[in-house]
Order: structure tokens, then sequence, then C-alpha cells
């Protein structure tokens, strides 16, 4: 009798177990219905490769997913608690928790473009009546537990009969298949750089695809396409926002140069006589901040006026900037002078499709490509009859660079608070930077007073040689640069004090310079240089990493929403919330242009 009691507990248990993975599977297909709304927020493949692929990460993503949740939430309750009605109540009232989790995460993402984590948690609370404009906060969940009930009873009837057609085998043996399948696709496409496929990469929450570049490149099987950058799948991108208006009569000579890793506060008289001259004499912004701390970011910020996380939209693919754009129109001469290397890491890649190119070889070093770069310049300046814009981009700071047997500057102590190799990178770093300086003086010698100048850092430098540590810092020394305009009859000798960053480069010379009459918000994220702007937040990185600097703090976020607060010297780690009303006007900035 004993036996016989205990035999019917187990069958109980069994029974129950085999319900729970069954009403996991069914939910798991609920949980797909819901996901199809994130690619409302990033796009739709364009090939088959990417629906397939699409498919089976979907399948084995949510499935995992929903399998996941029984196994911590519902399995022990089964084993603790056997009975059919207690279980069938509490795993409908999970259920219904964890698609409503789900859905609100559906939002969150495609107002911000993040997923649900302390940080969008945070910013989606304080944001919450703008996320939840109706009734349907209130009558969803109540359909979605009507909807887990009636599904529970319906499976723990039929529960014998499913059992007699015996698919859980086959159902499991398919997910399983999916999963690793979409697994070892994406590592393929990693490898290969399939942007159709790792473009979803952060689509789904929780989704973490196997990746394996440099063991597959070590054993030699590599994508036979060209590299290319991420792609972000987003939805239709209106860049400009409105058809632009500009006409001007006086068109000036513009040079804009940009000079890889030159850091504000290593401008001085010692290291950059020249420049620290020329400052003073013209319009100086003391305190002026890239758009990103590397070239990729800090290019595009100076060019396009967008935050970062633009950079990779399918969009911009083939857009070149609305300043580029309206130079040629007005009749410009566009010219750019600068490395093989620098052109091809750019995203997009049509930023600069406007441009005449003259590239500089980097076989001795960047130093000698910068002279070269120089030389080039001067000999396009002296053809040209038209108005012309020139970039004119300097590398020898980013790779502590001079070249043979130049002479430099002595050398002086440096902080100490740097580490001793960091103290030699610090003063070759100084050696490079007086190198530039008298390629600034030659360069400027040869250029008329009337001609329109812009010289400034496409970002800051960090000294270290880990370019992984380099990549991820975010700090004044990596992200603040110097900004000096020499601008025709305007007067000289202004010191700019209010914080201006690259985003106002573009408002100010589509105003100033071509006559546009539009709002600056319709082609860019900034402000003009010439007045303060009423942000109080500048926008640093892209959607990787990136940081919110504002008046006293400085907010770090990774692209899984984890932050990190550091006073307004990077030097300490503040333990308290984010100020949640500026970083929800950030995440909105960052899809103000997409049409979803």
């Amino acid at each position: 009798m004993v036996e016989r009691k205990k035999q019917m507990g187990r069958d109980k248990v069994s029974r129950l177990v085999n319900w729970g993975h069954w009403f996991a599977f069914f939910n798991g297909l609920l949980a797909m219905i819901v996901g199809s709304r994130y690619l409302g927020s990033v796009g739709y493949p364009e090939t088959w490769i990417g629906w397939g692929y699409l498919a089976i990460s979907t399948i084995g993503q949510f499935s995992f997913l929903a399998f996941m949740v029984y196994l911590v939430c519902l399995f022990p309750i089964t084993l603790l608690l056997p009975y059919s009605k207690i279980l069938r109540g509490f795993a409908a009232l999970v259920a219904t928790l964890g698609l409503c989790l789900l859905l609100y995460d559906t939002i969150v993402y495609d107002d911000y473009g993040l997923h649900l984590s302390p940080f969008a948690f945070d910013l989606a609370w304080a944001d919450l009546n703008a996320l939840l404009q109706s009734t349907s906060y209130i009558v969803t969940p109540l359909a979605i537990i009507t909807l887990e009930l009636t599904l529970a009873n319906a499976l723990w009837k039929r529960i014998e009969k499913l059992q007699k057609y015996h698919l859980g085998n086959k159902v499991v043996a398919f997910i399983g298949v999916c999963f690793i399948s979409s697994h070892l696709v994406h590592i393929w496409a990693d490898a290969a750089d399939i942007t159709e496929i790792t473009g979803f990469d952060e689509t789904y929450p929780l989704s973490y695809p196997a990746t394996a570049r440099s063991f597959m490149e070590s054993h030699g099987i590599e994508g036979t396409g060209p590299r290319r950058s991420k792609a972000a799948l987003r939805s239709t991108l209106n860049y400009p926002a409105q058809p632009l208006q500009c006409q001007s009569d006086n068109l000036p000579n513009v040079l804009l140069i940009s000079i890889d890793s030159l850091r504000a506060d290593m401008l001085d008289a010692k290291t950059m006589p020249f420049l620290s001259r020329y400052s003073a004499q013209n319009l100086s912004f003391g305190q002026h901040y890239s758009g990103g701390n590397q070239f990729k970011t800090g290019i595009f910020s100076l060019l396009y006026g967008l935050q970062g996380s633009y950079g990779d939209a399918v969009g911009l693919s083939e857009t070149s900037p609305v300043l580029t754009q309206t130079l040629a129109a007005q009749g410009y001469r566009l010219g750019l002078f600068s490395t093989q290397t620098n052109l091809e890491q750019v995203s997009p890649k049509a930023t600069f499709k406007d441009f005449s190119i003259e590239t500089a070889s980097e076989t001795n070093g960047s130093a000698e490509a910068d002279i070269q770069s120089v030389q080039h310049f001067q000999a396009w300046h002296a053809a040209q009859s038209a108005p012309w814009f020139a970039l004119l981009n300097l590398k020898a700071p980013d790779n502590y660079d001079t070249p043979v047997g130049f002479l430099g500057i002595e050398t002086v102590r440096a902080a100490s608070t740097l580490k001793p190799a960091e103290k030699v990178l610090f003063n070759q770093y100084r050696q490079s930077l007086n190198f530039i300086d008298q390629q600034l003086q030659a360069t400027l010698a040869g250029v008329s007073p009337d001609t329109l100048v812009i010289i400034t850092g496409v970002s800051g430098k960090l000294f270290t040689s880990n370019l992984n540590e380099a990549s991820r810092d975010m700090s004044p020394a990596s992200v603040r640069v110097p900004m000096i305009i020499h601008w025709p009859n305007m007067g000289s000798g202004n010191k700019v004090k209010y914080r201006t960053s690259h985003y106002g480069l573009v408002p100010t010379l589509m105003s100033q310079v071509l006559g546009c009459t539009n709002q600056s918000t319709d082609y860019s994220a900034g402000r003009s240089l010439l007045q303060p702007s009423k942000e109080n937040w500048v926008y640093i990185g892209d959607s990787r990493i990136f940081a919110i600097y504002q008046e006293n703090e400085i907010t770090v976020i990774d692209r899984h929403g984890k932050y990190r607060i550091f006073d307004e010297h990077y030097e300490k780690h503040l333990h308290k919330k984010m100020s949640a009303p500026e970083l929800i006007q950030v995440m909105r900035e960052g899809r103000r242009l997409y049409n979803h």
C-alpha cells in the first residue's frame, strides 16, 4: 500500500513536470510573438541568410528564456508543492509577469535602444508616463493572465494525449538544433563580418551570441568578403529631418585642421608655442569636448554633428554629411588630406564621399605621412580658383611619432600620478605635439588671412599602449580637446568659457557660412558654437559605450545598461543614482531622427 502511494506520488510529479515542460514550450511561442516587436525597432533582414538566422535565433533564444524561467521558478515548486491547482495558478502568474516584463522591455528598447537593466529601469521609471500613454497597461496584463490560465488548464486536461504522440523529444531536439545552430552561424558571421547577421546581436534581451573570430583567423578560417563595421539595423532614418534652406552670397574659404589625439591640457607655450599664440590671437573655446574618445566617433561628431549612436545606422551608410553636401551644392571644392588607415576607420563609409582625397603613406611612420599631407594640401591649395573647403587630418600624436632626426624640445617632469611607462609616453607625446606645431605654422603661413581656419583635436589621448583600455576610457584626458577658430573680421583674442562640443561645428558653419535658415535640430545634435547651448550635458561615445558629461559628474554607460558615475575630474566613483531627466533627453536625442 505504501509502495503504491509512493508510485502514485511519483506519477503525479512526473505528470506535473511533463505539463510544466509543455507549458514552458507554449510560453516560448507567446514570447516569440511579443518579441517580434523588437524587429519594429531595429528593422528587418533583406536577404534569405538574414531571415534564416533570425528564425533559428528567435526560436532558440525565446525557447531558452522560457525554459530557464520554468527551471528557476516552477520546477522547485513542482517538487515542493505537487498540487496541480496551486501549480497551474502560480505558473500562470509567473508567465504573466514574464510576458509583461518582456512587453515592457520592447517598449523601453523602442524608446531608448536599451534593454531593461538597473540603468534602463531607472530611466524608464522616471519617464513612465511617456512610455505608458494609454490604459493598455492595465488591460494587457488582465488579458495575458486570462490567456495563461486558459492555457494552463487546457494543457493539464490534454497532457496524456500529448504524451501519446511522443512529441516531447522531437520538440526538444528541434529547439536544441536551432539554439546551437544560431550560435554556430553567428561564429561564422562574426569572423566573416556578415552584418546582416551580426546586426541583430543586441536585439533580443539576454542574448550573447558566440564569437570566435580570433580563433578562426588563427586557424586560417576567414571570410572572403571585405571587412565592414557592424551595422546597427534601424528603422528609416530622416537625415536631415526637413529639406534644407541654404543660400549665401559670401563664401569664404574654409580650412579645417583635425589632429588625432590632441589633448586640451597639453596646449601650452613650451609644447606648442605657435598654436598657443594662435589660440590667444583668435577665438578659443576653453571647455570643448569631442563627440568620442576614438578617431571614428570623433570625426563623426565633427562632420555629421550627430551622436555616435547614429554612426552605424544603415540609413547613413550611403549618406555623406549634410555639411559637405551643402558645401558642394554651393560650389565649394572639397579636399581631404589624410592617411589610408584613417580613411578605413570611418563609419559610415560615405563620410568623405564629397571630397577629392589625397592619401599619405605611413610606410615610414605617421609623422612622415603628416608631412606628405601638408605638402598635398599646399599643392592643392595653390591650384584652387573657386571657393574651397579643406580637411587636413594630422595623425602623429596618436602614435607618439616624430620624423627621423627631429630635435624637438626638452623633457619636463611628468605628473607624479603617472606610472613610469606613462611618464615616458608623456614626454614622447610632447615631442610629437611640438612636431605638429611646426607643421601647423608651415601650413598657415601660406593661407590667406581671409580664410576661415578651424583647428581642433579629433579626440584626446590616454597615456597607455593598451588599446582596449583606451577605447573604454571616457575621462577628460580622452575627450577634451582644443577648438580654435580664426574668423576673419570677427575680432581676436576672445576666449569662450562656456562648454562646447564637436556637435556645434556643423550648425555654426551651416548657419554662419552657408546661410542655412533651418533649425539646427533638422540636421544636428548640436547648437552653434557662438552661443551657449541650452542642454547641460554632452554625449560622448557610441552605442556600445558612452559617457554623459554633466555639470559636476560624468556617467559612463555600456551597452548592457551598466553605469558608473564619476566626479567631474573622473577621479572618484560616486555612489549615487543617475540624474534621470537629463539622461532621458540624451536617449531621446539618439532616437530622434528615426521613423518607427
